[in-house]
């Protein structure tokens, strides 16, 4: 699967912030005022006691709720989105936000998606949960779609739910031991690597 040809994708898997939308949440910052050191967020927050939680809880959404209502769009984002509707490939958006603050970037900038999936509907990634939930929304097998994201966690969770994986690294080097299928530096190069794939079909 790795450096290999990819296959033209029936639907493509879009995590939200840093891949959609250029990445704004200062989690160094945010883990700073949560107290819970190096580890994930959610993960962290969800061993807290209820009291804790909810304070916690109430932070990570401040946080969240501004980043939504100041995100851009990475560049390529429209353009990339166009090609795939104009191409009848289905797209998701698959994020560990919540379904408010996805609420709010889909209508600050317009965007529709077939399926789109939050922490909220269940096991977030990692877990391959909401991969494999969208491609049974979308009547596709897991090998017939890609999951694009600039993080860890799409990486994992894509290996877990075998489904291709497009790592956006906005130039910088992988930090985590999964292994993308495909590494791209801005969504402009997910653009020529789809055109690229229905060509060689």
């Amino acid at each position: 699967m790795f450096n290999e040809p990819l296959k033209c994708p029936r639907a493509v898997l879009f995590d939200m912030d840093g891949t959609l939308t250029q990445p704004l949440l200062e989690f160094p910052k945010i883990k700073a005022e949560l107290g819970i050191g190096s580890g994930p967020i959610l993960e962290s927050i969800a061993q807290m006691e209820i009291s804790q939680r909810q304070m916690a809880q109430t932070i990570l959404m401040r946080h969240e709720r501004l980043a939504a209502e100041h995100s851009t769009l990475n560049p390529g984002c429209m353009e990339t989105l166009h090609w795939l509707q104009s191409n009848k490939i289905s797209i998701a958006m698959i994020t560990r936000n919540s379904q408010e603050c996805a609420s709010i970037i889909l209508q600050k900038h317009r965007l529709a998606f077939e399926v789109v999936i939050t922490r909220e509907d269940g096991p977030f990634k990692p877990n391959p949960f909401g991969l494999a939930y969208a491609c049974n929304r979308l009547a596709v097998g897991p090998g017939e779609a890609w999951m694009v994201g600039d993080g860890q966690y799409d990486i994992e969770a894509a290996a877990a739910a075998k489904v291709p994986s497009i790592w956006l690294s906005h130039g910088k080097d992988r930090y985590f031991l999964a292994l993308p299928s495909k590494t791209i530096v801005d969504l402009h190069e997910l653009l020529t690597l789809l055109k690229s794939a229905k060509g060689l079909q």
